[in-house]
């Protein structure tokens, strides 16, 4: 009795072990890789499936929904010898699962270097400026690049995003300086062209003060000779206009160096007709 009870109970243990490996449930997103006899044999959708207990086994289960991939920080050297620190996070999706699982040992892994040993190589194609405002540029060419591998082992690329592109310590510490130097470079240039400006401007107003001179001392010239010459026409031949007026820039000269005050004795002629008509007489003689 007890012998029939202890097989009956094996039996159903094995009942219930067998249904539990033929029967499989796959979650919504994912697809199981079925294998029989360490062959591939199929692809487990969502849902119910049956299989041949202790002849197939899910060797495989992936996820079918889009994937992250987080792309390590990495140094990379531009075409001018510059460093730059730079990242990523690409987002692909397994389309074949077959060759997911055989195309590649690992996929995820396999992704993830390609896009790092891409990207080396299209940054240090550029130039430090170029690189660093090109976000857009290699995110562009890197999905492009990597498409083709990709597609090989049952992936899609749907997007590569560049997340951090920046140059590195040393390289943040030259482009600062350079800055500064070109920011003193530029200060220099804009205080000598002011001087030079000011200079301009001063040689300039020198230059029309001394046109504006001439001009006065011209106009001043003109205005004497036209003064001397009405005088020469009203006086004509008589000398007793010409002493009146001698007489009275004479007596007027005397007045003002009587007024200064450097002058203590102003002496005056006794005769000042006399005086005045001789020095009309040396005034006609000359002429």
């Amino acid at each position: 009795m007890n012998a029939g009870l202890a097989i009956a109970i094996a039996l159903l243990v094995f009942v219930a072990v067998t249904i539990a490996k033929g029967v499989r449930i796959v979650p919504q997103g994912e697809e199981w890789i079925v294998e029989r006899l360490g062959k591939y044999h199929g692809t487990l959708k969502p849902g119910l499936n049956i299989l041949i207990p202790y002849l197939d086994r899910v060797a495989y289960k992936l996820v079918t929904k889009d994937i992250i991939l987080d792309v390590q920080e990495q140094e990379v050297i531009t075409r001018d010898n510059a460093v730059i620190r730079t990242n990523a996070v690409a987002f692909i999706k397994v389309t074949d699962p077959v060759r997911a699982v055989y195309g590649v040992t690992d996929f995820s892994e396999a992704i993830r270097n390609l896009i790092m040993t891409t990207l080396r190589a299209i940054v240090g194609e550029m130039e430090l400026d170029e690189a660093l405002s090109s976000r857009d540029k290699i995110k562009a060419r890197l999905r492009e690049s990597i498409a083709d591998e990709a597609v090989d082992w049952g992936l899609t690329v749907k997007s590569v995003e560049i997340q951090d592109i920046n140059p590195s310590d040393s390289m943040q510490r030259a482009m600062e300086m350079q800055a500064a130097a070109e920011r003193e470079r530029k200060a220099a240039v804009t205080k000598a062209e002011g001087a030079k400006q000011a200079a301009i401007l001063e040689a300039e107003a020198r230059l029309e003060s001394a046109k504006r001179d001439a001009n006065a001392q011209v106009m001043l010239a003109e205005a004497s000779a036209e003064s001397i010459r009405r005088v020469a026409v009203a006086i004509g031949t008589e000398s007793t206009p010409m002493l009146y007026l001698l007489g009275e820039k004479y007596i007027a000269s005397l007045e003002r160096l009587g007024q200064a005050g450097s002058s203590k004795v102003v002496v005056l002629p006794a005769d000042l007709q006399e005086t005045l008509r001789g020095l009309v007489g040396k005034l006609g003689g000359r002429g």
